[in-house]
C-alpha cells in the first residue's frame, strides 16, 4: 500500500505526566495537534485528533491505498485496525494495526531496550527533556532521539539515528474529542476481498 502515513500512525497513549524525573503518562486524555512526519526525503502532514486508544488523521495531502486515495485515516487499537476512508466509494478499507508501526504519543517505544536522558532541551517552544532510546523489533535495532515535553508527557519529536524517519508534533492542545469522530460513517460500507465475499456467500 502506497499511503503516506499508511497504518504507521497508530496511537500508543497519550496522559498527563511529568518528564521532569522521566518520561511516563497517566491515563489517556483527548487532544488535537498538527502532525509532520519526514521519510526518505518525503514529507507528509495531517491534523491529529485522539481520544484514549482511538485516533483520527486527516492527512493535507490525501495518500494512496490500494483502492483509491483516502483523506481520513480512523485508528481503533481497540479492534486492531486502521480504517481509511474512500469518500468517492462510500467505502472504508480496513487495514491490521502492528505493534511496530505505532505512532508514538507516550515515550516508551514498541520494543525498547534501553534510554538515556540527554539533557534538557527546547522543542516547538515547549521545555522538554531529549532521551536517546534503543529499540529492537522483532530482530531489527534502530536507535532514536526522542523530545518529551516536561509539562504533559507528550512525545514532541521523534528522529531516528539509523534512517531518514521522524515525527513532530505542533500545535498540541488539549481539549475533549466528539465520539462520532472515531466511528465508522453512516452510509459507508466496509470493503472486503472478492475472494473473501464468495466465501461467506
Amino acid at each position: 500500500m502506497g499511503a503516506g502515513f499508511s497504518g504507521v500512525l497508530c496511537l500508543s497513549g497519550f496522559g498527563y505526566a511529568s518528564a521532569a524525573d522521566g518520561p511516563s503518562a497517566i491515563g489517556p486524555a483527548e487532544f488535537s495537534a498538527s502532525l509532520v512526519k519526514r521519510v526518505e526525503g518525503r514529507r507528509f502532514e495531517a491534523q491529529v485528533f485522539a481520544k484514549g486508544d482511538r485516533i483520527r488523521l486527516e492527512y493535507k495531502y490525501a495518500v494512496k491505498t490500494e483502492l483509491g486515495y483516502s483523506s481520513i485515516e480512523i485508528i481503533r487499537l481497540d479492534k486492531h485496525e486502521s480504517w481509511f476512508l474512500l469518500a468517492q466509494r462510500r467505502q472504508i478499507l480496513p487495514v491490521p494495526v502492528k505493534p511496530e508501526e505505532i505512532l508514538p504519543i507516550q515515550p516508551s517505544l514498541p520494543g525498547e531496550k534501553s534510554r538515556r536522558l540527554v539533557g534538557d532541551a527546547t522543542t516547538i517552544g515547549r521545555a522538554s527533556k531529549l532521551y536517546e532510546v534503543r529499540v529492537d523489533y522483532n530482530g531489527r535495532n534502530e536507535r532514536f532521539y526522542e523530545w518529551v515535553d516536561v509539562e504533559t508527557g507528550v512525545v514532541l519529536k521523534l528522529v531516528s539515528q539509523d534512517r531518514d524517519w521522524s515525527i513532530e508534533y505542533s500545535r498540541i492542545r488539549l481539549s475533549p474529542q466528539p465520539d462520532y469522530y472515531f466511528e465508522e460513517p453512516t452510509g459507508y460500507r466496509r470493503w472486503a476481498p472478492a475472494s473473501a465475499t464468495q466465501e461467506r456467500g
